[in-house]
């Protein structure tokens, strides 16, 4: 697989509400062991549930960047329960998902509410990985383009440039996340180039190519690869799959440079 740029390739592993404390420190010393044999030129990243960031940054593997599932809209202050992002910063934490459909759907994470987390991140010197994507609906009604256009409009509006290193997007069929059902290597290579387009009429067509697009629906070890073969698919937001060091190291192999 050509790429024009190799750091381009990212598999995230997304672990939701699952797994112990232990069980996550021994995730982080079996990946520690796989290390030496995974591909350099794919930058692999995982979003433990929230209580046990502090605690795998200490522990975690060097190759291995450390992301949070959610962040705070807001900073410091009376807001029971949130955590912001300069708290994750502190943590040892370099990215935080925002956007992602469950937080959409299930904890009234709108469009304005993504404007904020991203704002705080950016202050903060926390990388973004920005989630979009479509319900069946809107994918059957044919209007989907328009959907992630406008989710991506809102998200970015205040944002005149990105930092490449610390803003990833990661493109979610909604009706492909946790349903068997997986979007054909064809359905998400123009989705992403419509991303990638998209991005180009933001920023410039350089930075644009610099842009790491993720696809997040249903990736697993035997689809990986093909799903990775287009140009505009760089890796993968990965859920169920990423919770076993042996699937997940084939996914991260899979996005290597071929």
């Amino acid at each position: 697989m050509h790429k024009s740029n190799m750091m381009r390739n990212i598999v995230a592993g997304n672990w939701k509400s699952n797994k112990s404390i232990n069980e996550s420190r021994e995730w982080m010393s079996e990946m520690a062991e796989k290390s030496a044999e995974l591909p350099s030129d794919v930058r692999v990243m995982v979003a433990p549930p929230a209580p046990y960031l502090a605690s795998l940054s200490e522990v975690k593997p060097s190759n291995v960047i450390l992301a949070s599932q959610n962040v705070s809209a807001t900073n410091s202050g009376a807001y029971t329960g949130e955590y912001t992002a300069e708290m994750l910063a502190g943590c040892g934490v370099d990215f935080a998902l925002i956007g992602h459909s469950e937080r959409r759907e299930y904890y009234a994470d709108t469009n304005e509410v993504v404007v904020d987390k991203i704002s705080r991140c950016i202050e903060a010197g926390l990388g973004v990985v920005l989630c979009c994507g479509e319900p069946l609906e809107i994918r059957d009604a044919g209007t989907h383009e328009e959907m992630i256009a406008g989710q991506l409009e809102s998200a970015l509006s205040n944002i005149d440039d990105v930092d490449p290193a610390n803003f990833v997007v990661a493109y979610e069929p909604i009706w492909a996340i946790g349903t068997g059902r997986t979007a054909s290597a064809e359905q998400a290579g123009e989705m992403h180039t419509f991303i990638r387009s998209w991005l180009t009429d933001k920023f410039s067509a350089e930075r644009a190519d610099q842009i790491s697009i993720l696809y997040g629906g249903s990736c697993k070890p035997g689809n990986a690869e093909e799903l990775f073969a287009n140009e505009d698919v760089d890796g993968g937001l990965i859920g169920g799959a990423s919770l076993k060091v042996s699937d997940f190291s084939e996914i991260i192999k899979a996005a290597s440079q071929k």
